[in-house]
């Protein structure tokens, strides 16, 4: 069986139960050691000057940073240090998940040391893969986001023995309801990010029926697509970009001007939704460049990016065999089950990376040269052109999942053959 594993795939990574992770900060994105976290006390004294409510001064400041609300007194914060060894609760070969204050009360609130920001539960324990969304305006990223994190919980880890759950309630719920509820039971379609606003990341943690396989904990990040091209917003919002496992790169084709002009001859009486302004997906990949991986050996980067055209349905109505044949693979979904089919893989990489060749070639030479690990794939979040912000009919997602399963396999997370 390992002869065919190492023949076929990759062998599936062995956790070791007595290894330490840094750990990635999911708010500020600082890499830390787990020792250096502190704790939020979990209940506060009148009567101690140091149990107080108080001003968190350095949440505070973290918040201003990006135009959130300040937090008034809370509970104070608790430095590892302060805390004698026998008042320490550790697991997982000695990562410190709980202390005992110096009035006997207990808490497990690990915060950042940087910002204050609260922990998950697994830091330290696992992994921290953080997944960056990349793209301009208006080519989907905040539905594509929604409609992965819904078939990753719903369909896609079920088909890798594995369960995928949130791992902050509270941050679950602001995602059913402003998000998941909206688009997969009302059919409304989601507004873009904005730029002002700071998007929260959403945190999952993906855990294996099998235990030698260590568990996963994925970040998900959206910043506004008309920051993209920003150096200052880059600088201040998109710092995660740095610290990415994998990058999902959207591409919508109306941003391709040959394709949007086919389109738009081609949209007839029920064009649904169609934006004016595009920027061009070339200016995004430049920005990004410039920014993150310029300084780079050799100016380039081996993290994995997935090249991925957005709102693919869209694609039949070019009625155009030189891109995509009716029997496209572009068109027909595909479920990956306990393994990442290569067959299907090296099928769609090859149908889409030819079309970029023939519609913008300058911009696949430079993807090929500077992201040296990047495949090409074709995804439909919703799997219908809305009309009116309304998606007509159901939500049939189509292959949203392949591109971060390619990334999991590219981790050694998956075995794929």
């Amino acid at each position: 069986m390992n002869f065919f594993k190492r023949l076929f795939g990759r062998e599936s990574p062995k956790v070791d139960e007595k290894r330490i992770y840094n750990i990635i900060c999911p708010h500020c994105f600082e890499e830390f050691e787990p020792e250096e976290a502190v704790f939020r006390a979990s209940h506060h004294s009148d009567e101690d000057e140091d149990f107080m409510l108080q001003e968190d001064e350095v949440l505070n400041r973290f918040r201003r940073m990006f135009q959130m609300a300040e937090l008034g007194e809370m509970e104070c914060v608790i430095k590892s240090e302060d805390v004698p060894e026998e008042n320490k609760k550790r697991v997982d070969g000695g990562v410190l998940i709980e202390v005992v204050d110096k009035l006997g009360v207990k808490t497990d609130k690990r915060l950042c040391p940087y910002c204050h920001n609260i922990l998950p539960s697994s830091a330290g324990r696992a992994p921290s893969n953080i997944i960056s969304f990349v793209g301009a305006s208006q080519v989907g990223k905040t539905v594509y986001m929604t409609s992965l994190i819904h078939m990753l919980q719903n369909e896609t880890a079920r088909n890798f023995d594995a369960a995928c759950m949130p791992i902050d309630i509270n941050d679950y719920r602001k995602f059913k309801e402003d998000y998941e509820t909206p688009l997969f039971e009302n059919g409304i379609l989601l507004d873009p990010t904005q730029k002002e606003k700071r998007m929260e990341p959403f945190i999952f943690e993906l855990t294996f029926k099998d235990r030698s396989r260590p568990p996963l904990t994925l970040v998900f990040f959206d910043i506004a697509g008309e920051g993209t091209t920003d150096p200052e917003y880059l600088e201040l919002k998109a710092k995660h970009i740095r610290k990415s496992v994998g990058i999902l790169f959207l591409v919508d084709p109306l941003q391709i001007k040959t394709i949007r002009d086919k389109i738009s001859l081609q949209k007839g009486d029920n064009p649904g939704e169609f934006t004016s302004e595009y920027d061009e997906a070339r200016d995004v990949f430049i920005a990004l460049y410039q920014k993150f991986f310029s300084k780079n050996d050799y100016g380039r980067t081996d993290v994995p990016v997935a090249i991925i055209l957005t709102k693919s349905d869209m694609l039949r109505l070019l009625n155009d065999e030189e891109y995509f044949r009716e029997n496209s693979n572009v068109f027909r979904n595909y479920i990956h089950r306990e393994y990442f089919n290569f067959n299907e893989f090296e099928n769609i990489n090859g149908e889409v990376g030819r079309f970029f060749d023939k519609v913008d070639r300058p911009f696949k030479d430079a993807l090929d040269i500077y992201f040296t690990n990047s495949a090409y794939f074709a995804v439909s979040a919703i799997g219908s052109n809305p009309v009116n912000q309304r998606v007509q009919g159901i939500v049939e997602p189509l292959r949203v999942d392949e591109p971060l399963l390619w990334i999991l396999n590219k981790l050694n997370i998956i075995e794929g053959r």
